[in-house]
């Protein structure tokens, strides 16, 4: 996993100060949106949260059967402090042993994940993503990317982001459609402060579906 926590970034390990800045930068109304656009979760579904952080999408979300999983012990007690029982955190790596013991989900998050995965390990989660999902369930996705209609001001803040596996939604999708048959890919771009995200949402079709049916 390739990201740059020393520095000013290092700040960001602290689960306070990556909150108020993600919120500084619209995140609140942009989690909202999210959710609304392209999660679209409705209640009593199944969701698991790779790379969850402190859980602020859980306050978005309906009542749902919710799990997430971090590698950062502070995000994760921050997580449990501040939304208790509304859902279970664990503090490691979603492994291929999770994968095949987990009960199947609906809907599997990560959002800011992939950005912070070379393509072997994207291609890897993505592949555990896929094996944790019920039939017709969904992968949904966001990262920020690279896109010919950004702004120089979004270009700048995107590079300087953490995670060193910044791609195109170009890229994004080719690493996504390599697991799955479904994937719908959308960039938007944020303009108070300048960024551009790709969101993605995969969809794990029956076995007795194809895309030619």
């Amino acid at each position: 996993m390739a990201q740059i926590t020393s520095g000013v970034r290092s700040i960001l390990s602290t689960p306070a100060v990556y909150d108020f800045v993600q919120n500084l930068l619209g995140a609140k109304r942009g989690r909202r949106d999210f959710v609304a656009e392209f999660v679209k979760p409705t209640v009593g579904q199944r969701v698991l949260d790779i790379g969850c952080g402190t859980a602020e999408i859980l306050p978005f979300l309906p009542c749902v059967d919710y799990e997430g999983f971090d590698i950062s012990a502070e995000y994760i007690n921050a997580a449990r402090a501040r939304h208790g029982e509304r859902g279970k955190f664990h503090c490691r790596l979603f492994t291929d042993e999770d994968a095949g013991s987990v009960a199947p989900a609906d809907i599997v998050l990560a959002v800011g994940l992939l950005h912070h995965l070379d393509d072997i390990e994207a291609s890897t989660f993505i592949e555990l993503a896929k094996r944790a999902l019920k039939p017709g369930g969904r992968l949904v996705t966001l990262d920020p990317c690279y896109d010919s209609a950004q702004t120089a001001a979004a270009r700048y803040l995107v590079s300087k982001d953490r995670g060193q596996n910044v791609r195109d939604a170009a890229r994004y999708e080719q690493l996504t459609t390599a697991h799955f048959e479904v994937v719908q890919c959308a960039v938007r771009h944020r303009r108070w402060i300048p960024y551009t995200h790709c969101a993605m949402v995969a969809t794990n079709l029956p076995a007795s579906t194809s895309v030619d049916a």
